[in-house]
């Protein structure tokens, strides 16, 4: 549905994100402790660590905060063992929603995001059922008015798999959700002089469904509910709502 203007669309969820700058605080400290964990504290050779530090700082989060939480991962600071998990299931109409966390509790988390879809108006579902909807990739997305063929050219050399122009004149380049092979694209990009709006790896919808009135209301409900939790990362959907 390149029609719907992504570009109005991101902006609203970024607001939404900005909103919220405590909460994005916390889920950026849970992300650099468990890059840490998983390979370890050196960003030249972690470049999940690295892109996770480079988030942290565009959201100005102060330097203590980030070294402490690499501390924490790598054993030199006591932290809680955090474990990722992902859920999945449907909201109002149908619509796709995946829902990944870092938790301590699995079982007060599960418990958490099923009573956030049942009480307003979705379903739990179970392993899989949505995932086949949703392509793991890195998205870098450059607002309105950049040039599509000089983009195409900087994105493709670097090795990007796609570039997509939308009709509301943003231009969306698609990677490999490998970290190095993102940052390559995203580097590429930037020396050409193209800063990115969006630029991060996702689970991107294959095909959106575009909810409004009561639904899309209902439906935002849902979001919010789940973003809300404080074992929630990252919540994804195939639903497009107004702004």
């Amino acid at each position: 549905m390149a029609g719907h203007s992504k570009w109005a669309n991101i902006q609203h969820r970024k607001g939404r994100q900005d909103a919220k700058r405590g909460k994005v605080f916390t889920k950026l400290i849970k992300e650099i402790t468990v890059a840490a964990k998983m390979g370890g504290g050196d960003t030249g050779m972690n470049p999940r660590l690295r892109l996770a530090i480079e988030k942290a700082k565009a959201e100005s989060m102060p330097k203590d905060n980030i070294e402490n939480a690499v501390k924490r991962g790598t054993g030199l600071l006591e932290g809680v063992n955090y474990e990722e998990v992902r859920y999945e299931g449907y909201g109002i109409g149908g619509v796709a929603v995946m829902v990944d966390c870092l938790t301590d509790n699995k079982v007060r988390t599960v418990a958490d995001v099923r009573h956030a879809f049942v009480k307003h108006g979705g379903n739990m579902g179970t392993d899989g059922c949505v995932a086949f909807q949703f392509k793991h990739c890195g998205q870098i997305i450059l607002e309105p008015g950049a040039s599509e063929e000089a983009v195409m050219e900087a994105a493709l050399d670097a090795g990007a798999e796609d570039v997509i122009p939308n009709e509301d004149g943003s231009i969306e380049v698609l990677t490999s959700p490998e970290p190095r092979a993102f940052e390559a694209v995203k580097d590429a990009l930037e020396k050409a002089g193209f800063k990115p709006a969006v630029a991060e790896i996702t689970m991107r919808p294959e095909a959106e469904t575009e909810l409004t009135g009561d639904d899309a209301a209902k439906m935002q409900k849902i979001l919010d509910a789940l973003d809300s939790l404080d074992d929630v990362q990252e919540v994804y959907t195939n639903a497009v709502l107004p702004e």
